[in-house]
């Protein structure tokens, strides 16, 4: 096989724009999800307080793995764009529910530096994004 580099600039212009557009929309959400909850994770990362950047990260990872099944599902950027939005909502649903119902206190507990709090939102993150991403690909 020889390396055809006209097919690889096409295939590296494909990939920028996707990594470009997969890495904006996860800002837009990290930045959407930190001013919908109650706590200011930016302020307790800074401040030392590792549940927040747990809390946090489990969001944003429930986030990123829908949006790359996307990534590999969708034809345009348009259904992308589309899918990763969808994607967005249902994480921000699945805190408010674990905030409403499962831990009415979590934001309190995250203040306080509660890791089982946060491990427990981490992982209702990430199976709703892993969830996510399969239900993508039906």
């Amino acid at each position: 096989m020889i390396f055809d580099p006209i097919a690889f600039l096409s295939g590296a212009q494909s990939f920028g724009l996707a990594f470009v557009a997969a890495g904006a929309f996860t800002l837009i959400f990290k930045a959407i999800y930190q001013a919908i909850t109650p706590h200011n994770e930016g302020a307790l990362i800074k401040a030392g307080n590792s549940a927040a950047a747990v809390a946090l990260g489990g969001a944003v990872l429930g986030y990123v793995i829908p949006l790359a099944s996307a990534l590999t599902h969708t034809e345009s950027l348009l259904e992308f764009v589309a899918w990763a939005t969808l994607a967005g909502v249902i994480q921000i649903v699945a805190f408010w529910v674990v905030r409403r119902l499962a831990l009415p206190d979590l934001s309190a507990r995250i203040e306080r530096g509660e890791m089982s709090a946060a491990l427990y939102l981490l992982m209702i993150s990430l199976a709703v994004g892993i969830l996510n991403a399969a239900c993508m690909s039906t």
